[in-house]
Protein backbone atom coordinates (compact mmCIF):
# COMPACT_ATOMS: atom_id res chain seq x y z
CA UNK A 1 0.00 0.00 0.00
CA UNK A 2 1.40 3.27 -0.92
CA UNK A 3 -0.49 6.54 -0.92
CA UNK A 4 2.19 9.79 -2.58
CA UNK A 5 1.68 13.14 -1.91
CA UNK A 6 2.15 16.18 -4.73
CA UNK A 7 1.85 19.74 -5.29
CA UNK A 8 3.23 21.22 -2.49
CA UNK A 9 5.71 24.56 -2.85
CA UNK A 10 6.02 27.92 -2.09
CA UNK A 11 3.26 30.34 -2.65
CA UNK A 12 2.37 33.99 -1.96
CA UNK A 13 -0.32 34.83 1.17
CA UNK A 14 -3.54 35.18 -0.60
CA UNK A 15 -2.45 32.09 -3.45
CA UNK A 16 -3.91 28.89 -4.21
CA UNK A 17 -2.00 25.26 -4.16
CA UNK A 18 -3.86 21.93 -5.39
CA UNK A 19 -2.28 18.80 -3.28
CA UNK A 20 -3.10 15.80 -4.67
CA UNK A 21 -2.51 12.25 -3.21
CA UNK A 22 -2.05 9.05 -5.60
CA UNK A 23 -2.79 5.12 -3.66
CA UNK A 24 -2.05 2.30 -5.41
CA UNK A 25 -1.73 -1.34 -4.05
CA UNK A 26 -4.92 -1.62 -2.35
CA UNK A 27 -9.17 -0.89 -3.41
CA UNK A 28 -8.69 2.57 -3.28
CA UNK A 29 -12.79 3.53 -3.95
CA UNK A 30 -13.47 1.64 -0.43
CA UNK A 31 -11.23 4.05 1.94
CA UNK A 32 -12.07 7.17 3.75
CA UNK A 33 -9.18 9.62 2.80
CA UNK A 34 -7.65 12.47 4.85
CA UNK A 35 -5.24 15.12 5.08
CA UNK A 36 -3.60 16.53 8.01
CA UNK A 37 -0.65 19.11 8.63
CA UNK A 38 2.12 19.50 11.14
CA UNK A 39 4.11 22.78 11.72
CA UNK A 40 7.43 22.50 13.04
CA UNK A 41 7.03 22.43 16.68
CA UNK A 42 3.45 21.86 16.83
CA UNK A 43 1.11 18.64 16.88
CA UNK A 44 -0.54 17.12 13.61
CA UNK A 45 -3.33 18.91 12.63
CA UNK A 46 -6.81 17.57 10.98
CA UNK A 47 -7.47 19.02 7.93
CA UNK A 48 -10.14 17.34 5.92
CA UNK A 49 -11.66 14.16 5.15
CA UNK A 50 -13.93 12.55 2.47
CA UNK A 51 -15.75 9.00 2.58
CA UNK A 52 -15.01 6.60 -0.01
CA UNK A 53 -18.18 7.19 -1.73
CA UNK A 54 -17.48 11.53 -2.03
CA UNK A 55 -20.46 11.94 -0.74
CA UNK A 56 -19.60 13.02 2.95
CA UNK A 57 -16.87 15.64 3.61
CA UNK A 58 -15.50 17.23 6.27
CA UNK A 59 -13.13 19.93 7.29
CA UNK A 60 -11.47 22.07 10.27
CA UNK A 61 -12.67 25.28 11.14
CA UNK A 62 -9.56 26.83 10.58
CA UNK A 63 -9.23 25.92 6.58
CA UNK A 64 -13.80 25.91 5.99
CA UNK A 65 -14.23 27.83 3.40
CA UNK A 66 -10.63 27.91 2.15
CA UNK A 67 -9.55 24.66 1.68
CA UNK A 68 -11.70 21.87 -0.87
CA UNK A 69 -11.43 18.15 -0.69
CA UNK A 70 -12.34 16.08 -3.42
CA UNK A 71 -11.20 12.94 -5.11
CA UNK A 72 -11.01 10.38 -8.52
CA UNK A 73 -12.12 7.26 -7.65
CA UNK A 74 -11.20 6.31 -11.18
CA UNK A 75 -7.64 8.13 -10.96
CA UNK A 76 -6.65 6.53 -6.98
CA UNK A 77 -6.27 10.23 -6.14
CA UNK A 78 -7.55 12.37 -3.50
CA UNK A 79 -7.19 16.35 -3.76
CA UNK A 80 -6.94 19.16 -1.36
CA UNK A 81 -7.61 22.69 -2.93
CA UNK A 82 -6.42 25.49 -1.08
CA UNK A 83 -7.36 28.78 -1.51
CA UNK A 84 -6.65 32.23 -0.24
CA UNK A 85 -3.47 30.70 1.77
CA UNK A 86 -2.01 32.35 4.64
CA UNK A 87 1.55 32.15 6.56
CA UNK A 88 -0.28 29.91 9.20
CA UNK A 89 -0.92 27.08 6.63
CA UNK A 90 2.87 26.70 6.10
CA UNK A 91 3.21 22.82 7.15
CA UNK A 92 3.53 19.47 5.96
CA UNK A 93 0.68 18.05 4.79
CA UNK A 94 0.04 14.43 4.91
CA UNK A 95 -2.78 12.29 3.43
CA UNK A 96 -4.07 9.45 4.98
CA UNK A 97 -6.01 6.07 4.32
CA UNK A 98 -8.62 4.46 6.13
CA UNK A 99 -10.79 1.37 5.31
CA UNK A 100 -14.21 1.92 4.87
CA UNK A 101 -16.46 5.04 6.23
CA UNK A 102 -16.33 6.54 9.52
CA UNK A 103 -19.40 5.94 11.78
CA UNK A 104 -20.93 9.19 11.05
CA UNK A 105 -21.26 11.62 14.05
CA UNK A 106 -18.29 10.19 15.40
CA UNK A 107 -15.36 12.62 14.57
CA UNK A 108 -12.93 9.81 14.26
CA UNK A 109 -11.87 11.48 10.91
CA UNK A 110 -10.36 13.77 12.65
CA UNK A 111 -7.82 11.75 14.48
CA UNK A 112 -5.08 10.81 13.26
CA UNK A 113 -4.43 7.10 14.97
CA UNK A 114 -7.58 6.46 12.81
CA UNK A 115 -6.11 5.97 9.87
CA UNK A 116 -4.60 2.58 8.53
CA UNK A 117 -1.94 4.40 5.90
CA UNK A 118 -0.32 7.30 5.72
CA UNK A 119 1.45 9.24 3.23
CA UNK A 120 5.30 10.62 3.50
CA UNK A 121 4.35 14.44 3.08
CA UNK A 122 4.76 17.48 0.81
CA UNK A 123 5.72 20.36 2.18
CA UNK A 124 3.74 23.80 1.83
CA UNK A 125 5.20 27.25 2.46
CA UNK A 126 2.89 30.47 2.14
CA UNK A 127 5.32 33.64 2.35
CA UNK A 128 3.87 36.87 3.78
Amino acid sequence: VQLQASGGGLVQAGGSLRLSCAGSGRIFDRDSMGWFRQAPGKEREFIAAISWSGGTKYSAASVMGRFTIARDNAKNTVYLQMNSLKPEDTAVYYCAAKSGNFALGSMMYSRDDAYDYWGQGTQVTVSS
